[in-house]
Formats: C-alpha cells, structure tokens, sequence
C-alpha cells in the first residue's frame, strides 16, 4: 500500500425521485489495521447496479437498507492486501458486498460472505462482475427456472442491452427460441441484432409499442423476461400467449417514481391466458451459482455468449456514474474502476 488514506462514499440522505449526486458524502479515513482472524482487500472494480436505487430507500426490501451515514452497499472484485486469516492469502483475488471505498476490512464474523475468485483466473476479472457474477446467474436462473424455454418459443426481453437482458437473450436463442429485445436507441437496437444475434429490437422510445410487439412476434409471446415494468409490461400483455410465463427480474422504470405507480390496465390478461408471473431475486439461487457458472463459462469459450462493459475510472466518479444507470445512455454493465490491478 503506497497511501493511508481509505477514500469512501456514504449516504448522506435517501432520494427523492431520481438518484442525486448530493445523496452520496465524501469521506476520507486512515486505512484500518487488522486484528487475529481478519483480513483487508483492496478493492479494483465496483458493480453499479439498479439495486442501489432499492438499497437507498428505506422501505422493506430483500437485504436491510443502507443506513444514513454508512459506506454505501456495492458489489466489489478486490485483492487481498494484508491477511491475518488462514482461509486468505495476501495475493488473492475475492468478490463480496465491500461498499463504495478503496480499502474494505473484513472481519471474522464477515469472513463467510467472501467469494474467492479462482487461480488462475479462466477469464478477464471484469467478466467476475458480469456473466461469470450474480449478473449472469440472475439471467440464467430466471430465464430457464422460471421461463422454461422451449426451442421454438418467442422471448422477449426488455432493457434488452443491459448486462442481465442481453445475456438472457443469447442464452434463449441458444435453447432455440426467436429472440426480441426492447431498448432505447437505435444503435443499441443494432448491437443485439448484429453482434448478439438477436432476431428482431424495438426501439421503445421511438416506436408504437403494441404493433411493433405484434409484427417482431407473428406467434406472440411466450416468454416476457421483465426488467422494467410500467407501459412497457402493458404493451407485452396483449401479446402473450396461453400459459406465457413471466420472470420479474426488475422494475426500474418505477423506481424513482414519487407517487404511487398504476398496475398493468392490462392486467386481465394474466387471468385469461393463463399466465405465470413470478418474481425472484438472485441471491434466492445463490446455492446453485455453480451449475450457472459451469454452463455459462462454456458457452464463453465456445463464442455463443458475449457481453459489453462501460468502465468508468475512479472511485470519484462514482456518484455521477450511477445515474447512467437511470438514463439510457450506458450499454452492457456499468463499472467503476478504484484502483489497478495487481
């Protein structure tokens, strides 16, 4: 370690509406020492992700809010820099819920909730943020656990060249089903045809939504793999299927929404096709994380899953990177980059 300083981020106040620089604090702090049993990683690249959205509010959630002045949650690859623990060598790379900040001390009783990366690494250390991460065990476990495609069936998929949707598509036409994704720019629209061999991308901010759904699928829809919610989730439902299924993986277009949000108009249609809702959170599958990664990680080497990042540099930056999250500007997965790596 060439400094003393831990560089952090912390919540200094809960959003109202949309995410502001001004929620997060800035805060230095002497790197802490480390006792019997502890260990201290010095993080490399930060996830953000449209859970922080959820993370930064104080209703009920799956995991307890991000207190008012704590460092703020994030989901972190670092390497361990000094370890007074058994399990961990200084040299080894983790990943783990190690917050906005350069150094992260883990203690005994947290020890457990570190991941240790393996050594060699079979893959670039970014791609442990993203297919090889939660990111790809959400799209792995929601499309197949829940959707259950079969070769034949239309997907549809929206935030569609976000980091999850884009690789549910993929991993859907690699079970054989037509594929349309739903996102924001025509040059994104590009990308999954072309580069991710979508079959067809709607441009939702540009086109009707219900007759673009109804010509990109003759067949309608049999799975709607949600991320967003709102008018997009309405327009879907008047082009699903008997027995569609639906996984609800997210709903960012409601999440800085500061009244209260309708439901579906179309929500009749979840009675009279039959149609299988269900919402889920990753860390529900966390035990089965192997099997997705085992899949997952062959499909990398054999070409039929790739996958774009925006790298952004410097823990600094990190307050006004998020809200790329929440504007349509980013591609694939977002990343903050805090320090080198080794």
């Amino acid at each position: 370690m060439n400094t003393t300083i831990n560089r952090q981020w912390r919540l200094a106040s809960r959003p109202v509406g949309d995410i502001e620089e001004s929620n997060f604090e800035y805060r230095e702090e002497a790197i802490p020492s480390i006792q019997d049993g502890e260990i201290l990683v010095r993080n490399i690249y930060l996830s953000l992700d449209p859970t922080h959205r959820i993370w930064m509010t104080d209703k009920p959630q799956y995991m307890p809010p991000v207190e008012l002045g704590e460092v703020m949650r994030g989901s972190v690859l670092g390497v361990v820099e000094e370890s007074k623990n058994s399990n961990f060598q200084p040299g080894d790379m983790v990943s783990g819920l190690l917050g906005w900040q350069d150094y992260a001390l883990i203690s005994t009783q947290n020890i457990r909730s570190l991941t240790k990366l393996p050594n060699p690494l079979p893959a670039s250390l970014t791609t442990f943020l993203n297919p090889l991460s939660f990111i790809g065990c959400t799209a792995y476990f929601g499309l197949l656990d829940i959707g259950k495609p079969q070769a034949g069936e239309t997907v549809v998929v929206s935030a569609a060249s976000g980091a999850v949707g884009s690789l549910v598509g993929q991993i859907a036409k690699i079970k054989g089903c037509r594929v349309v994704g739903i996102t924001s720019s025509d040059k994104k629209c590009q990308w999954l045809q072309e580069e991710l061999g979508f079959d067809a991308a709607i441009n939702y901010k540009t086109a009707d939504l219900i007759p673009a759904l109804a010509e990109s699928c003759p067949d309608g829809i049999d799975i709607y793999f949600e991320n967003v919610g709102g008018k997009i989730l309405d327009a879907v439902l008047t082009q699903v299927n008997l027995n569609a299924r639906i996984p609800v993986c997210g709903l960012i277009s409601t999440y800085n929404a500061q009244e209260p949000v309708p439901g579906p108009y179309n929500f009749s249609q979840i009675l009279l096709k039959r149609v299988l809702m269900q919402g889920f959170i990753v860390i529900d599958y966390m035990p089965q994380r192997d099997v997705a990664f085992r899949d997952i990680g062959q499909w990398l080497k054999e070409g039929k899953i790739k996958y774009t990042q925006e790298i952004v540099e410097g823990l600094e930056n990190a307050p006004k990177a998020i809200l790329k999250l929440f504007d349509s500007t980013k591609m694939g997965k977002l990343i903050i980059k805090i320090s080198e790596e080794p």
